[in-house]
């Protein structure tokens, strides 16, 4: 396993590592458990009925996860069919977020990209939730880690995570599969108040999941279709593009926007709802501007020939500038012909974001 440093510092808000670690699936998982837990992951207790019913279900829909569960059993000296904790990670914070996928026959270079804002909050877990900081308490989208993992056994992924290593913010895989999540509906969004493990992917796996498992974005809506997920009652939708020029945005069974030959614009509304980016309602306080960013985003695309430059300004347009408490804290540029990620992060108030930084599944 090799871990670098590859943006920021202990003084910049973020500090970025890139982990690459290669071997079996449950090598990697050995190999990524024992970092975690040098940083303070621990396995969570679980109901033991409903630990069976997810290892059962990983066996039958994603067995590469439940090896690196069983790797992770072994780094903790556990046994990997025991039932009274979970051996993975679970995560789900709201973030508002803006993304723009560019398809080839509307790129300068003939290249699909996703391009993407994260938006998120600047402030601990424990001020979120309305208390004060407690001492050295970190904020909590500070420390994110990019995972470059690549398998004797099945497809290498580059992913982008802010807080479990089984969890996934944005990625790509080897065969040009690109995912990214958002906020499906931040004004009926609330805290999370329960985050037990079920059968089946929770809304943060589910990239990783596709990731792993699909070359296609027709692979990625027929895996869909099929899959068992659960969302912690805070749901996000999901943009899906891959390497043949194809995306989607998945809102859940029935609810599939298709790009088509254009441009797709997702922020944090439910597009099912709201179809027409013509005919978007006004902004509230609580919508952080969903809607704005949205018909800005549109209007940018629409019938344009775009090269990179003109999808990071386009992003630039709507990245978060007005309240402190919230900030992009990354760009990130998904190419689907290049199978690359190329991310800029945070550094700070003054400080603005890093120079850029390429990451490839592919050595």
């Amino acid at each position: 396993m090799d871990i670098t440093q590859v943006a920021g510092s202990r003084d910049d808000f973020q500090l970025v590592r890139h982990i690459t670690v290669a071997g079996s699936q449950e090598e990697i998982g050995r190999q990524l458990a024992q970092e975690a837990r040098r940083i303070g992951w621990q396995p969570a207790p679980a109901d033991p009925e409903v630990n069976r019913a997810r290892r059962e279900w990983f066996a039958r829909h994603w067995p590469q996860h439940l090896a690196r569960m069983n790797g992770a059993a072994a780094a903790l000296g556990l046994d990997p069919g025991q039932d009274e904790v979970t051996l993975d990670g679970l995560t789900a914070l709201p973030q508002a977020c803006s993304a723009l996928w560019v398809p080839p026959s509307a790129a300068t270079d003939g290249h699909g990209r996703i391009g993407r804002n994260y938006d998120f909050f600047t402030m601990t877990t424990s001020e979120l939730m309305g208390t004060p900081p407690v001492p050295d308490e970190l904020p909590m989208a500070s420390r994110p880690h990019v995972i470059t993992t690549r398998p004797a056994d099945g497809l290498a992924t580059t992913v982008l995570t802010m807080t479990e290593f089984d969890g996934c913010m944005d990625g790509v895989n080897e065969a040009g599969l690109a995912v990214v999540l958002l906020i499906a509906d931040f004004e009926s969004a609330e805290p999370p108040e329960d985050f037990s493990p079920q059968a089946g992917v929770n809304s943060v796996q589910l990239p990783r999941f596709l990731l792993d498992t699909c070359e296609t974005a027709e692979e990625a809506r027929a895996a869909l279709r099929e899959v068992t997920s659960y969302d912690f009652g805070m749901p996000l939708h999901y943009l899906i593009a891959d390497a043949r020029g194809q995306a989607f945005v998945w809102e859940g069974p029935g609810h599939v926007t298709e790009a088509g030959d254009g441009a797709l614009c997702v922020t944090n509304h439910l597009l099912h709802r709201h179809p027409d980016p013509k005919a978007l309602p006004a902004d509230t306080p609580e919508s952080f501007a969903s809607y704005a960013r949205l018909r800005t985003l549109h209007e940018r695309s629409q019938d344009a020939v775009m090269g990179p430059a003109d999808l990071r300004a386009s992003l630039l347009e709507v990245a978060q500038t007005g309240d402190p408490s919230m900030r992009t804290l990354y760009n990130s540029f998904l190419d689907t012909a290049e199978r690359t990620m190329t991310v800029r992060f945070y550094l700070g108030e003054g400080r603005g974001h890093s120079p850029e930084v390429v990451f490839s599944p592919s050595p």
